[in-house]
Formats: C-alpha cells, structure tokens, sequence
C-alpha cells in the first residue's frame, strides 16, 4: 500500500481528495455516482489511506456520472458506468505492465467506450431502461499530468490561485450555439433547449469522447462535479470554497449545502482534490489552463492545443418542468450511428468511440442562407397547397347540380395564410 511515510521526499506527488453526493431538494432518488480510487494499490474507496496518499506509478482516477432516462433507469446507468470504468482499469490498465501515459490515456478511454458498449446492450435487452444513459467525466492524475475523457455536461475545475477555470467542455446543444455565435450566454441560459446534451454513454451505439490533459502545479486543486453543482453554484464561489477550507470533507460539505441554498434542483455530486508534493513545480504566470486537447492518432482530435481558457459557465442541461413536451428530462440528443461504409458491416473489433471528422476545407452553409432557403420553401409550400384547393374546388363546381345551395364558394388564389415568418 502507499502510505506516506513510503514518500520519497525528492519526487513525490501527494494527493488529498474527498467526494460527497446528495439528492438535492427536489429530487425522490439520486441518480448520480461517484469514485475515487488509487490504481496504484487498487483500492477504490474513501478510507484514509486513499484520501491522503503519494501518488503510485499507476496513478489515481476520479470520476463523476450523472444518470438519466426516468424511474431507475438513470441511477443504474450511472451505476453501471463506475463500475465498468473501474472494472476495465482494473484488468487493462493495473494489470498490465506499462505506466506509459498515451496508454494511460488509451486505457481510460477504452474504459468509458465499454461503459457505453455496456449500458447500450442493457438498454437493448430491458425494454424497461431503453433510452437511459448517463453523463461521464472520468479525471486520471498520472505524474505531474491529468487526462480527462469527457462525455456529457459533468464537469471538471481545476483551481489555482484562488481562481476556477473549466478543463472540460460540455458537450451540450447551448455550448455549441455559443461558440457558433447563434446564442448569447443569457439568451441560452433562458431558452428551452437548454436541457440537451449532445453526447452520452449508453442511449446510442457510439459515443464521441472528448479527450483533454492539463499539467497540475504545486498547491493546484480540482474539483469533479455534476451540473446540479455547477448549474447553481458559480465558478468563483467553488473557487472561494475550496480555497478557504483546507479540510476537503468541510470543501465538499460547504459546497453542497450551497447548492441547496439555491434550491438544490438536482442531485448534486462533487469530488475535490489538491495536489501537492515535491514532484510538483510551483505554478507560473506563463502557465495556461483550460480545454487542452490530447492527441491520439485514432481518434481523429486534433493536435493538443488551448482553447476557451478561463471560459465562462455555459448553461447546464436540466430537467426542470420549464423544458419542453417534446423533450424527456435529462435527455440526450440521439446521435446517429456513421458506420464506415455506406451499406457495409464494420469489421469486428470496430471501435466507435468518435465520429468521423469532417475533412478540412468542406462546404458550410451560413444561417443567413438557411434561414432565406427555409422562407423559400414555406412560401412556394403554400402557393403549391393553394393552387390544389382552388383546383378542387373548381372541379366539384363543375360537376354539383346547378342548384346545389351547399356549393363552396370557390377558393380566392393567393387567398391562403402567409407563411410564419
């Protein structure tokens, strides 16, 4: 086991880490999980050696899932997916001899793709669960670096300096309207799609992993949580909490109880972290912190780069009576199988953890011109539906007796309703 009087005082990283979860206010059952665990020594738990150890060659994992689809549906995806993700760790990764941090990486995605496979294939034989799913952010520290696979809107802060900046990118239908410009923060922070992520693990076959890493520095604390923290409680109170509370259980607490002062909407769920030790440098100005892509050749990301450092809060996927009929709560946008071939059957052993990137260059078509096609449409829709009323109705004059007091006056053209602009 690793205890800290093992630590090696020239290159040790030390961990701290609590994690709390809660039903909220409104809520009959928490459908959120979560896990810690030191791969290093495979103990997944919240006992003392595991929330206070030196970092093992294997690392450390964190993760926070938020379930969906109703009933218990949601409360046994999120369930399942710790499972398999540790489970697949377990046999993949502590199992195997490399502490190599691209198969760190490699492991930790593999690990949420048969959480996907899994949840998917449970959904297909209850007819009960079909649909459910749930969100996943899966955090690994490995030396001075963490790997993120992200999928959903669960998120993952990392503080430094008193400051709370999001590594993680919710992969949400408003957070992609924001960065498209379609939306202000506070137009999409109203409107009534804002309850609708765009990726899951278990409602469809394949599923998009967002893969980040982040160098942590001297003193740096993170903090994994589900959007019934983060849709209530601001990055800068998150980063105030846990910067004045040295103790990450009294962290934990406090940041809970904030959500319920807010009205506690969700199940709310946080993990908090700090890294210290003399492995790791202490933090620079010239150090940058936000979403930074990790490379790997077959998911088709691109080169690690930053991008929306220090990004504000986009809005979170809810289930709130306001959401619309037509949307079931905390549901995910479906998102279609691309097999590799058109009319073809992927190869066995196909893996389908990301989607096909579009080739660079390709064609777009503005809103603009979308929009001015849509009103193209309607209007020749409508001048089609007219012509074929009036054309009916000319056709029963010609053939009704001559004295038929019940004959339709015959149909005005251009008389039918102008098109809703």
């Amino acid at each position: 086991m690793s205890h800290l009087g093992d630590a090696d005082p020239h290159g040790d990283v030390i961990v701290s880490v609590f994690g709390r979860t809660d039903v909220g206010r409104t809520r009959e059952h928490n459908e959120d999980a979560f896990a810690v665990a030191d791969l290093s020594t495979d103990n997944q738990s919240l006992l003392p050696e595991v929330r206070r150890h030196v970092l093992g060659p294997k690392g450390t994992l964190f993760m926070v899932a938020d379930g969906m689809g109703g009933a218990a549906a949601g409360e046994i995806a999120s369930a399942m997916a710790v499972e398999v993700v540790l489970a697949e760790m377990r046999e993949k990764w502590i199992g195997g001899g490399s502490t190599d941090s691209e198969e760190f990486v490699r492991a930790i995605r593999r690990a949420t793709v048969a959480a996907n496979q899994q949840i998917h294939n449970f959904a297909g034989s209850h007819s009960e669960y079909r649909g459910m799913g749930t969100t996943a952010t899966v955090a690994g520290l490995l030396g001075d670096t963490l790997y993120v696979a992200q999928v959903g809107d669960s998120r993952a802060y990392l503080v430094r300096d008193g400051v709370a900046r999001q590594i993680t990118k919710d992969q949400s239908l408003m957070q992609k309207l924001i960065e498209a410009g379609e939306l202000t923060e506070e137009e999409a922070a109203q409107s009534e799609r804002r309850n609708i992520i765009l990726q899951a693990l278990g409602p469809e076959p394949m599923v998009k992993i967002d893969l980040t890493h982040q160098k942590v520095r001297r003193g740096d604390a993170l903090v994994l949580c589900s959007d019934g923290l983060s849709g209530q409680v601001t990055k800068d109170e998150i980063a105030r909490i846990v910067t004045e509370e040295a103790d990450l259980v009294s962290a934990c607490r406090r940041l809970i109880d904030r959500a319920n002062e807010k009205g506690g909407p969700d199940n709310i769920t946080v993990i908090a972290a700090r890294f210290d030790g003399s492995r790791l440098e202490p933090p620079v100005t010239t150090d940058e912190v936000g979403h930074r892509v990790f490379p790997l050749p077959e998911t088709g990301q691109t080169a690690a780069v930053i991008s929306d450092v220090a990004p504000p809060a986009p809005p979170r996927r809810t289930s709130r009576p306001d959401a619309p009929p037509s949307t079931p709560p905390d549901a995910a946008a479906p998102i279609p199988p691309v097999p590799p071939s058109l009319g073809t059957t992927p190869p066995e052993g196909t893996d389908f953890s990301t989607a096909p990137t579009p080739p660079a260059g390709s064609p777009t078509v503005s809103p603009k011109r979308r929009q001015t096609g849509t009103v193209i449409a309607v209007v020749l829709l409508v001048a089609l539906v007219a012509t074929a009323v009036w054309f009916v109705v000319r056709t029963a004059q010609k053939v009704a007796p001559a004295g038929d007091s019940t004959r339709a006056a015959p149909a005005q053209p251009g008389s039918s309703p102008a098109p809703r602009g």
